[in-house]
């Protein structure tokens, strides 16, 4: 306590720490002992120390296809100290309604049936609240409620797709999705887009040559590239998986990241017949720790998903539903999606503006009206992965457009995220991207 002018609290602490990892041995009524070096169990314990054999996992584990999660470790680890995030898929901190969050929750915890059990299906307040934001024929006894965006996608691709079929994709799409359905043993087949959308006649076509019977689509500001399906595209998509006799599930993750205009109504909205499979996320326009999502389907493919979720989890955590609740109920869920949608356009007209300016020769296909990331594509003979660990080498994290590519991409790519750090910072950050 005197050399290091530490409490008692803090040393005791210290020592219980250094206990568990071995280095120090508490003998009671003697006092505390370094661990004799090259032995287990601390002083006068003679059993010599080796290292763990795990080679024969190796062995256990060599008919297992390897889990393709590479790509999605590294776009969710946690930026160090300094860097200016120009990847990620979350909201950064100052744009998180954090205070309305801490309310929901407190409000939700004090309440006794929070804690208890809930149907496997979910809250059905929430399931209504989803519903509703899908409209058209979606009615809550068609909702379940899931962990997050992730775990609903890996659900609906398990529960209507075999192991060993092919699934249809958006090329470029979210790597998330790429890497639940090989982890499915689903086969991803890529089907170009422009920036108006997956091409209604090259959807057909696919369906066609591949016999899939389900298509993975973002219609609304897609995850990479940030496109939306095109109004008069929308019909032609819908009746090319109607006539595949097929089911398209539709990410609308971007939902409440509106930026210019009026968002049009899910395909959902649209779809009389149950072809839709609609998947809606709160995780991404609140915070990362509020795991909670909905996927919407009907007739057999309903009862599917809720068979899987049984056996995934059971059922979400109530304290985390119930909070949920409270939260988009609550005329502070209002005031965010208006404040969020005005900061979002600054932070994105900010990084496009100084692509513009420092990097002219990267190409912005589209300025996207929403969601969080602008797709660039870069000059001949650029290599992105290269580039993203020399940016990573300058303290600026970007992401590498081939791991959003279903097979081989056709041209070198950046995703850059707009939502992780402030206007100046993201200026910054291009600025060093110029340099290299």
């Amino acid at each position: 306590m005197a050399r290091h002018r530490a409490s008692p609290v803090t040393v005791q602490r210290a020592l219980a720490q250094l206990a568990g990892e071995g280095l120090v041995v508490p003998r009671p009524g003697r006092g505390t002992f370094v661990a004799e070096r090259g032995v287990v169990g601390g002083v006068g314990d003679a059993e010599p120390v080796r290292a763990p054999d795990l080679g024969w996992q190796e062995i256990a584990l060599a008919d297992r296809p390897p889990l393709p999660a590479a790509s999605l470790d590294q776009l969710l680890a946690v930026p160090p100290p300094g860097a200016i995030a120009l990847t990620g898929g979350y909201l950064a901190a100052d744009l998180q309604p954090l205070a309305a969050l801490g309310s929901a929750l407190g409000r939700a915890a004090r309440r006794p049936e929070t804690w208890g059990r809930l149907p496997v299906e979910g809250l059905e307040p929430l399931r209504d609240w989803f519903a509703r934001e899908a409209g058209g024929h979606v009615r809550g006894h068609d909702v379940v409620i899931c962990s997050g965006g992730q775990a609903a996608l890996s659900t609906t691709f398990r529960a209507l797709a075999a192991p060993g079929e092919p699934v249809l994709v958006e090329s470029p799409t979210y790597l998330g999705a790429l890497a639940a359905l090989r982890a499915a043993g689903l086969r991803p087949v890529p089907v170009p887009i422009d920036e108006h959308g997956v091409r209604p006649e090259l959807l057909a076509g696919a369906f066609a040559l591949t016999g899939a019977r389900v298509f993975y689509c973002q219609p609304l500001h897609a995850n990479p590239t940030g496109a939306s399906l095109a109004p008069d595209r929308r019909a032609a998509v819908l009746e090319a998986v109607a006539a595949a006799g097929a089911f398209l599930i539709e990410d609308d993750w971007a939902r409440d990241l509106r930026i210019d205009g009026d968002a049009p109504p899910p395909l959902a909205a649209d779809d009389p017949d149950g072809h839709v499979v609609y998947v809606r996320s709160l995780t991404k326009s609140a915070a990362p720790g509020l795991r909670v999502a909905a996927v919407s389907a009907r007739g057999a493919a309903g009862a599917r998903l809720k068979a899987a979720r049984i056996i995934d989890d059971f059922f979400v955590s109530g304290p985390l539903q119930h909070a949920t609740l409270e939260l988009v109920s609550a005329p502070a869920w209002r005031r965010h999606r208006r404040a969020l949608r005005v900061e979002l356009g600054v932070r994105r007209d900010a990084l496009v503006d100084a692509l513009g300016e420092l990097l002219p020769a990267w190409t912005v296909a589209s300025v996207p009206a929403g969601g969080l990331h602008v797709w660039v594509r870069l000059p001949e003979g650029v290599d992105d992965g290269l580039l993203t660990a020399r940016a990573a080498a300058a303290g600026v994290l970007v992401s590498p457009g081939r791991p959003w590519f279903a097979a081989e991409p056709p041209a070198a790519f950046l995703r850059l995220t707009f939502a992780g750090a402030v206007a100046s910072e993201l200026v910054e950050g291009v600025r060093r991207l110029a340099t290299l």
